[in-house]
């Protein structure tokens, strides 16, 4: 079970976050839910396509975005959840930055997805002063550069080695493990390569104890091994999203949910024999 605000998510099976970026620059949707009344109908949609948890981000972090400020990115995800603050699922903010998890938290969050794992100054304060999950991703440098020849030794060595000094960090700071998810960080500092012996060998982060959640939704990595432009890579993220899956990740945090419930519930099936 995963400890997230005043909801207690089960996780024998896996389930899906949504993706809902309110933002005009984001590498798959930016601009399309920028607007209040679109994100709502958006995360509505989501969550009657099965949607377990929605992920609300206003700031990119897509290879080769800039960073926006504090006020303009609370001003984009603030409004969204006041909005959906009656509804019936976590609401996850995806932020880096400490003032902004404590306004979200403050507004309604019971997630806070980190793609600096907490490493902000003020930032393990922040979530360990809640009741909230946090997320903890892997990445390698900062996303405006993150992509430009990335390197390392042994890629599932040096993220399983960070992202348990991670864990260990917010335990420290009184987050317990019940609250804690981890993210090897698909496509955060990491070339095709990489993200693929990530998957491969993906199992092994069950020794970190806690859920891992995966990432691979349209992303660019998926676009090298089709050949096909980020609006066109559903099948691919699917297939990528099952694997994850397959391999142990209990939160897959996607941008077509329908599509991914249908190829989750037959996999099931054939996995249990449930009819």
């Amino acid at each position: 079970m995963l400890r997230c605000g005043r909801f207690l998510l089960p996780l024998e099976r896996p389930i899906l976050m949504g993706v809902l970026n309110v933002t005009p620059d984001s590498f798959s949707d930016g601009g399309r839910f920028l607007q209040r009344d679109a994100a709502v109908a958006r995360a509505q949609r989501m969550l009657d396509e099965g949607a377990a948890i929605l992920d609300i981000g206003g700031e990119s972090s897509r290879p080769g975005a800039d960073p926006v400020g504090e006020d303009a990115e609370l001003a984009r995800v603030l409004p969204v959840l006041e909005a959906l603050s009656g509804i019936d699922a976590p609401l996850s903010v995806d932020t880096r930055r400490a003032r902004v998890m404590r306004e979200a938290l403050a507004a309604g969050a019971s997630m806070i997805n980190d793609i600096d794992a907490l490493t902000a100054p003020g930032a393990l304060e922040a979530v360990a002063g809640s009741d909230c999950a946090v997320c903890l991703m892997h990445k390698k440098g900062e996303p405006a550069s993150m992509q430009r020849d990335p390197r390392y030794d042994d890629v599932v060595r040096e993220v399983k080695d960070y992202l348990a000094g991670r864990i260990a960090a917010a335990e420290r700071a009184g987050i317990g493990r019940a609250r804690i998810v981890a993210d090897v960080g698909f496509g955060f500092g990491k070339t095709l390569r990489h993200n693929l012996e990530l998957q491969r060998r993906l199992g092994e982060f069950d020794a970190l104890g806690v859920p891992l959640l995966a990432g691979w939704s349209r992303k660019s990595s998926l676009g090298q091994v089709t050949g096909r432009p980020v609006g066109e890579r559903l099948a691919a993220s699917v297939a990528a999203a099952l694997l994850a899956a397959q391999a142990g990740a209990r939160i897959l945090r996607v941008h077509d949910v329908a599509p991914t419930r249908d190829a989750l519930a037959v996999w099931e099936a054939f996995r249990t024999g449930a009819t």
